[in-house]
């Protein structure tokens, strides 16, 4: 999954090998530095004989900017392109182990931003428990952990409930992408693993932020106290901190501690609670 195409995207992935091995892309708004890579992308896929559908999913208007944009160039794309527009609060297609679901931003013309939640884990199964039962090892186990009874050669039926533990949560991911600070945002990341939200400016800036519709550092860091996130990462920052975004940093942790701002390349481990 890609998240915005803004222009250069290609190179980034070379450079930082993380493969054309692509299978959706998600907008959260159609200005042009959040969608224009999206154009060498397709036409990159395309020399490389990909057969695989790409899919694209973006808020109203996906289907218009973004079919025009991929036809710039070519008579016809060598693989299917499919266009999705999507709705603040609807999950996205059938997943395995998760939904993707879009959310209400404040960037004009309908933006959105994405929370990624995984559903429940099961329990983890007490092996010193099962050996304690009698429980021979192997198949019978698997079905336990499976949470599905079981009954023994001596004419026992035992149940899941004494051997496997509570469900444990899964993880949670929300990317906002261009915004004000919003009460929708702070709704999708509540008690978040991971916030990544945009920080064009400073506190200085303030004024300017709201009237262009992006968020401070500090307003970035309120959306993360409010919603009880564990960690957040700013993104999107402006030109001048390119060298040093260390006063952002410090705005953000005069409100919440744990900050950081997205640099190129970087990867961020998103454990799971237990």
């Amino acid at each position: 999954m890609l998240f915005e195409c803004g222009e250069g995207t290609q190179r980034q992935m070379m450079k930082y090998g993380t493969s054309f091995a692509l299978s959706e892309i998600f907008f959260t708004h159609f200005h042009a530095d959040h969608f224009l890579g999206v154009i060498g992308l397709i036409r990159t896929l395309g020399l490389q004989g990909r057969p695989e559908p790409l899919l694209l999913y973006g808020p109203k208007g996906a289907k218009k900017v973004l079919g025009e944009a991929i036809k710039l160039g070519v008579e016809r794309v060598p693989f299917p392109v499919e266009i999705t527009e999507v709705k603040a609060g609807d999950a996205i297609g059938k997943r395995d182990g998760y939904e993707l679901v879009p959310f209400a931003t404040e960037h004009g013309g309908g933006s959105v931003g994405y929370a990624l939640r995984e559903f429940d884990r099961r329990g983890r199964f007490d092996v010193e428990q099962a050996k304690a039962a009698g429980i021979p090892e192997g198949p019978l186990w698997g079905k336990l952990s499976k949470g599905e009874a079981i009954e023994l050669a001596d004419g026992r039926r035992l149940t899941a409930d004494s051997f496997v533990g509570p469900k444990r949560a899964g993880r949670l991911v929300v990317f906002t992408g261009d915004t004000r600070p919003t009460a929708s945002t702070v709704d999708a990341a509540k008690g978040a693993d991971l916030l990544i939200h945009e920080a064009t400016f400073g506190e200085e800036e303030k004024d300017r932020a709201k009237d262009t519709g992006h968020s401070t550092a500090k307003e970035a860091a309120q959306v993360a106290l409010a919603a009880g996130v564990k960690k957040l990462v700013l993104c999107h920052v402006s030109a001048r901190y390119s060298m040093s975004a260390d006063e952002l940093v410090k705005e953000a942790k005069e409100v919440f501690p744990n900050v950081s701002v997205a640099r190129d390349g970087q990867e961020v481990d998103v454990p799971f609670a237990d």
